[in-house]
């Protein structure tokens, strides 16, 4: 039994290790972030309370009899207002000092007296605190969990006019105690369904696991509770790509976990090499980094270089002298991306087939050479599309029968690396172009990015903006408050031509 404690023991450290999957994909929140948000949200808080709907209130007190009814908040001042961050998982709203300015209709019968009109009153010293709890739910989404509010109003006035103005003195201790008590308990069931209903709906437009294109998808759950410290909000997304082929392969992620450091933007955001290198495996999985170049298509230049170096060959296989060629590239295993401070850069492995394709006879392979490039990788985002722009930087093609054939092929080299950047480069570049969308909500998007390479990942630095309202999105997604995962608009069934690339 002992022994068995002990082995215990020893395993912890290495099951609390391992239970940590490491993220692909790192956003942090700052203070200066929640400064924006905060902004943002008091308009959203006054549009609230403005809607607050507070029950009619009517009694008796001895021959007067009084009725409130049809209350309206006709001005909101919140002036004194703070959102902060509060370890482990929280948001906190305060509102203090606040007045709400409201307009209700009076009725009134005194024996056979009776008057009917409008009263203005006034609740000053109105303290909201709200707390926000966030987690991730069972789709892998941030959302608020629960809330907890308080709210109390300090003092309450109103103005009374007309005939009955001495009988409405005399009744003010009741309707204002009465009005100040019931508006006091509509505050805060608002709020909890601005935020658990409305805000939760917003926190929907982020997009989980969605489709990039015909060939790939991405996914972007969370893979824990968001992290609160005083100063920061971290979410940790899983941020892997998967073929469409196969949407529940997983990518073992053996990639350094991003650290962020910064607090000095309002916004962070981290990719690993496992992110990139996710993206590289789905695309080949999907079975597309493959070319294929014939007759026309070939670039005439090359063509005759081409005819050259395997004169003999042809010459041998008359009467296919005349027969067009065919250039088939294809990349021979998952490109691998490296992240340096100096830089990003991407291995490719690949094979091209060479061959001559006499027309209703079988295609003659002149040649199979390896080739080995490396990209370097430029990572921009632009709104909320993060994008890679490709170069080709180093190039070296050897045969695969013999060492001989290789010194051979060395006529080919500087063709082939202007075929690759004339012909191939723009075509994955056009690929990469379109980018993939950041986990952020509809409405708000990056400015201002600056990309900082590390050792083994990159951060985005940026300020928020808010492109649209809160109350717009809400309004946009009031009748289906979630996206679809999967947009209707791209194909069901990916396609598995192996000669896209």
């Amino acid at each position: 039994m002992a022994a068995g404690s002990c082995l215990l023991l020893l395993l912890l450290p290495w099951l609390v290790t391992t239970s940590h999957s490491p993220p692909g994909c790192k956003i942090r929140i700052t203070s200066k972030g929640l400064d924006l948000v905060k902004q943002e949200g008091l308009r959203f808080v006054e549009q609230e309370l403005q809607n607050i709907t507070v029950s009619d209130l009517h009694g008796k007190e001895g021959q007067f009899h009084y009725n409130i009814s049809q209350v309206k908040v006709m001005d909101l001042q919140l002036a004194f207002s703070d959102l902060h961050f509060q370890p482990q998982q929280h948001l906190v709203f305060n509102i203090n000092n606040a007045s709400i300015s409201l307009r209700f209709r009076r009725q009134l019968l005194y024996w056979f007296f009776y008057d009917i009109g409008s009263i203005n009153a006034s609740a000053d010293g109105v303290h909201i605190h709200t707390v926000l709890q966030l987690s991730k739910d069972e789709a892998g989404r941030l959302k608020i969990s629960n809330i907890t509010c308080n709210a109390s109003i300090a003092r309450m006035h109103a103005g009374f006019s007309g005939t009955l103005r001495k009988v409405y003195e005399f009744l003010s201790t009741f309707i204002i105690t009465g009005m100040r008590f019931l508006l006091s308990q509509q505050i805060c069931p608002s709020l909890e369904h601005a935020s658990l209903v409305l805000l939760n709906s917003v926190l929907d437009t982020v997009p989980v696991r969605n489709y990039v294109d015909e060939h790939i998808g991405i996914d972007y759950s969370l893979l824990r509770d968001p992290t609160v410290s005083t100063d920061t909000l971290d979410l940790d997304f899983k941020g892997m790509f998967f073929p469409r082929a196969r949407e529940n392969q997983e990518l073992e992620n053996h990639a350094v976990e991003p650290v962020i450091k910064e607090t000095e933007r309002m916004v962070y955001v981290a990719f690993s090499e496992y992110f990139f290198d996710s993206a590289m495996h789905a695309y080949f999985q999907a079975g597309v980094l493959a070319i294929e170049l014939q007759g026309e298509k070939v670039p005439k230049d090359l063509e005759v270089l081409l005819r050259a170096t395997f004169f003999g060959t042809i010459f041998m296989l008359s009467p296919a002298v005349d027969a067009p060629l065919r250039l088939v590239l294809q990349v021979s295993a998952p490109p691998r991306c490296t992240i340096k401070p100096s830089g990003t850069s991407v291995s490719v492995s690949a094979f091209l087939n060479i061959s001559l394709v006499p027309p209703d006879r079988p295609a003659v392979q002149l040649s199979s050479m390896a080739m080995e490039t490396k990209l370097s990788a430029k990572v921009f985002l632009q709104g909320k599309a993060l994008r890679v722009q490709l170069d080709l930087r180093r190039f070296r093609i050897y045969s695969k029968q013999s060492a001989l054939e290789s010194l051979a092929l060395f006529s080919l080299q500087a063709p082939l690396k202007t075929l690759l950047q004339l012909t191939i480069m723009p075509i994955i570049n056009e690929r990469t172009k379109k980018g993939v969308q950041i986990p952020l909500p509809e409405g708000m998007d990056f400015t201002k990015e600056v990309v900082t390479n590390h050792a083994g990942f990159l951060t985005v630095g940026a300020d928020l903006h808010f492109s649209k309202g809160l109350r717009e999105v809400i309004e946009k997604y009031r009748l289906a408050p979630t996206t679809p995962a999967y947009p209707s608009s791209w194909p069901t069934e990916p396609s598995m031509d192996p000669h896209q690339l």
